[in-house]
């Protein structure tokens, strides 16, 4: 089961909608959990959020209209809270039964582009609770994210020469291998405090493909 989460922050980019139509966001069957005002977004791309959860402070009245009139469960959480409305969305995300995969879309990282916002974010999504999970991705504005748990991997469908990048946010990351990149890894280790792993490329050979996975620590991929 792939569950959507739906942050707030600005409308949905084409590339978020794409992305989380192909993850299955737009079918009949999937789970989808907006984040306050992320469903003011969710609708207007298309989807249809199955839970509303936040303080409600920032989502429409007509969104909460739609969310009374189409059954959407509505999980209000007090403004004075130690979690923002995003890790309280992924959170009850986790609590969908047989959830395996795990997607978050957000417009922005806020109407006035905040760093800590977007930071929160992908912090968020490198919680110890997710380890469980197969897939973390993440699309925010027109990044595109790939959280990797330990021993994790994952195929990037990137074009040839594309850039990515591979960032150790959460803390050192040991066992980091990347194959089929202008730069290749093979177990190497990348900490926090270094940009070793920014602006890569993948292999201009088109039938290689870029693989990426670590074994120790939580290691964020960017496809800027």
């Amino acid at each position: 089961m792939r569950v959507v989460v739906v942050a707030g922050g600005g409308p949905l980019s084409a590339l978020a909608v794409s992305v989380g139509d192909m993850a299955g966001a737009t079918h009949e069957g999937s789970f989808i959990v907006a984040a306050d005002s992320g469903l003011d977004f969710a609708v207007a791309s298309g989807l249809v959020p199955n839970v509303l959860v936040g303080d409600l402070d920032s989502i429409s009245a007509a969104g909460r209209m739609w969310a009374y009139e189409h059954g959407a469960t509505i999980e209000e959480h007090a403004p004075d809270k130690d979690m923002t409305d995003t890790e309280l969305a992924i959170a009850r995300a986790l609590q969908v039964p047989e959830v395996s995969d795990l997607m978050l879309l957000s417009g922005s990282a806020g109407a006035d582009e905040r760093l800590d916002h977007l930071l929160g974010i992908v912090l968020a999504l490198g919680h110890p609770s997710l380890a469980a999970l197969d897939t973390v991705r993440a699309v925010i504005g027109v990044t595109d994210f790939r959280v990797l748990h330990p021993g994790r991997a994952t195929t990037l469908d990137i074009q040839p020469g594309q850039q990515f990048s591979l960032l150790a946010l959460h803390g050192p990351c040991t066992g980091v291998n990347a194959i089929g990149a202008r730069w290749p890894l093979n177990n190497a280790t990348l900490t926090s405090s270094e940009a070793r792993g920014l602006s890569n490329k993948a292999s201009l050979e088109p039938e290689i493909k870029t693989q990426v996975s670590v074994q120790t620590g939580v290691l964020t991929v960017v496809i800027p």
